[in-house]
Parts: C-alpha cells; sequence; structure tokens
C-alpha cells in the first residue's frame, strides 16, 4: 500500500520518494512485522491459553517433553502469518503477482497446518490430519502456484532452474518443471515441519534462510546485479525481498515468546506456512538449489526421519539414531535443549553463508 504513496507524490516529494526504495520498504516491513509480532503476542498468548489449545506431547517422544511442554499453548504459527500478512500487504508493490502467488502458498500451507493443529486439540492426539491429505492439499497448492510462476515468467526461464556455482548455467527441466517446483516447495514445508521439535529450533534458521532470500531476490530482481554476477534475471522479484524481511520481523516478534521455556509453539499452522514460503521464492527465484544449501539444515532433519524409517523397515526393528529427527537423538545422548538449538543455529548460519558464495564463486 505504502509503495502507492510514491506512485502518486513519490516525484514531488523527498520522502514519498523513499517508497520508491526496495530496500526501504523491506526494512519498514521488517520493523512492523516486528512491532505486530510483540504488540499482539500477550493478547494471542493468553486467548491460546483461554481456549486451551495446547500441544499434545508425542507418546513417543523424549520423556522430558511430558514436564516441559505438557500445557504450552500452540497454533502460535498464526501470529507469525498474521504480522507477515499485513506488514507485507502495507509495504509491497501489489501490482506485483509473485507477491500473491507468495501470500497464497503461504496462507494456504498455513490454513492447512492450522486444521492439522486444529484436530490434534480437539482430538487430544498429536496424529491430526492424515498424512496423506496434508500431502495431497499441499501439492494442490504448489502445483497451481508453481504453473502460475511458469506462466508469469520469460519463456527462456520459464520451466528452468539455475545451478550454483556456474555463470549463468540454466537446466531446462521443460514437463518435468512443475513437479520439480511441487517437490521443492513441499519438501521445504515439510523439512520445516520436522525441524520444529524443541523451543527456537526452527524460528531461528527459517530467519536465517529468509535473510539470505532477502539478498538473493533483490539481486535477481535487479538487471545491473544480476548481469555483473552473472545469475539469472527474473523481473518483479525484487519485491519478495519485502516479503522475506516480514518474514523475519515476524520470527523476531514470536522468538520473543519462543525462546526457551517457550510460551507458545508455533505448530504445524506456522513451520507448514513458513517452509513453503521458502520454497515459493525459491522456485520463483530460480535458486531452488541453493535453497538446500542455505536450509541445508532442514535437509539433514528430514534425510534423519528419511534414513531412519528406512533403516527400521529394512532391518525389521533396528535403528541408526536414538530418535529422529536428529534433534530428539542429541536430546536422547543428554544434551540441553538450549545447547541443541544454539548449534543448530551455529550450523544454519555456516550454511546460509556458503549458500550465499555461491552468488560470487561461479
Amino acid at each position: 500500500m505504502f509503495y502507492y504513496f510514491y506512485t502518486l507524490w513519490g516525484h514531488d516529494s523527498v520522502f514519498f520518494n523513499l517508497f520508491r526504495y526496495i530496500t526501504f520498504r523491506t526494512t519498514g516491513a521488517l520493523l512492523t512485522a516486528l512491532l505486530i509480532s510483540l504488540l499482539c503476542g500477550p493478547l494471542f498468548i493468553k486467548w491460546l491459553k483461554k481456549k486451551q489449545y495446547h500441544q499434545p506431547i508425542r507418546e513417543d517422544g523424549p520423556a522430558s517433553h511430558l514436564l516441559t511442554k505438557q500445557g504450552t499453548p500452540t497454533m502460535g504459527g498464526s501470529l507469525i502469518l498474521l504480522a507477515l500478512s499485513i506488514s507485507t500487504l502495507l509495504w509491497s508493490n501489489l501490482t506485483d503477482p509473485y507477491v500473491w502467488i507468495v501470500l497464497v502458498v503461504t496462507l494456504g500451507f498455513g490454513c492447512i497446518g492450522a486444521t492439522d493443529d486444529y484436530l490434534k486439540l480437539t482430538q487430544r492426539n498429536s496424529k491430526g490430519l492424515s498424512g496423506r491429505k496434508k500431502l495431497f492439499l499441499q501439492i494442490v497448492i504448489s502445483a497451481i502456484a508453481t504453473y502460475s510462476v511458469t506462466f508469469l515468467a520469460d519463456p527462456q526461464l520459464a520451466t528452468s532452474t539455475s545451478i550454483p556455482f556456474f555463470k549463468n548455467v540454466l537446466i531446462n527441466l521443460g514437463v518435468f518443471y512443475i513437479p520439480f517446483g511441487i517437490f521443492v516447495v513441499v519438501g521445504a514445508s515439510n523439512a520445516v515441519n520436522l525441524t520444529d521439535g524443541l523451543d527456537g529450533l526452527a524460528i531461528g534458521p527459517v530467519m536465517i534462510v529468509s535473510a539470505c532470500f532477502v539478498l538473493i531476490s533483490y539481486l535477481v530482481g535487479n538487471h545491473v546485479f544480476a548481469n555483473y554476477l552473472q545469475i539469472a534475471f527474473v523481473p518483479g522479484t525484487g519485491e519478495l525481498a519485502i516479503f522475506c524481511g516480514a518474514l523475519i520481523g515476524a520470527g523476531l516478534g514470536f522468538l520473543w515468546y519462543n525462546a526457551p521455556p517457550a510460551m507458545v509453539i508455533m505448530g504445524d499452522t506456522g513451520s507448514l506456512a513458513a517452509g513453503g514460503a521458502l520454497g515459493m521464492v525459491a522456485v520463483i527465484t530460480k535458486h531452488e538449489f541453493v535453497l538446500s544449501i542455505v536450509g541445508g539444515l532442514f535437509v539433514i532433519e528430514a534425510i534423519s526421519v528419511i534414513l531412519q524409517v528406512g533403516y527400521f523397515k529394512l532391518s525389521k526393528g533396528k535403528r541408526i539414531f536414538l530418535m529422529a529427527p536428529i534433534h530428539h537423538h542429541f536430546e536422547k545422548k543428554g544434551w540441553s535443549e538450549p545447547t541443541i538449538v544454539f548449534r543448530f543455529w551455529i550450523i544454519s548460519i555456516i550454511l546460509a553463508l556458503i549458500g550465499l558464495s555461491t552468488l560470487k564463486l561461479r
């Protein structure tokens, strides 16, 4: 909305001319989302407690969770979505279709997660919405969004993906691009969901990856920088930097209440939405493989589950890890929750730096 002020009065006013710049609006979006999260957090948590929206604890989970997590309100991701949506709508250029695509995917995945959380709460178990139903809905939303991106993009880029460390190297996947895009978005969503098992564990890396894509979106959407770095130029993606900035701000505000010991839990409402958002931004900017690097912590968590389940079935009951996802393995080994969270954040920062280096090392 504020971008509209620039179109009306930006040419005659130094102040309103500021709304022209993506960097200014990204900062504004971050601070706005942060403020909304911080101000609405106490009332929102109080309302969740009143409704008794408490997270059901996994029966096969770490025993300590029965003491430390019992009674903590869930569906805290709704606070992130509220702050993110309002901030994005206020600071983005709403004529950019990519902004709407990412918002729809984020809110769509958030609705899937909210339904799952609500069923867990009303049925008082940790099952919720069936895995098949969740996966089906995620695929439908991702397919529509990915197709929309291919329809809007330049024909030379529509079904292509860039390869890290190589100059202007694009692989055209043709008819396989939409399944590829679905895999990226759905995979990112569920990987973040698997990571969300300890206080502050998921939201930290979400903000780190979002910060990376603030930069990537801005560079990919700027012809001068894209040409200098020899990366694919995708017009209109600069506005996604504002969305990612808003996600950082909303995440920071949420972390204030989610820091150990958490006053509120993100739930599937937030984790599925945040992962889907990051996956969709990666698809639009053609940096899907870079997402797998900067979001490598999520990949590690997902792979640990895949390996555990696969080995369990093949070996007829044996396990690789004491418990999966892998952060629970370290809990079982005696690591304290803050230790796991901070060390995983460090890993996420290192992977983010490696991923960002691919922009220049080509």
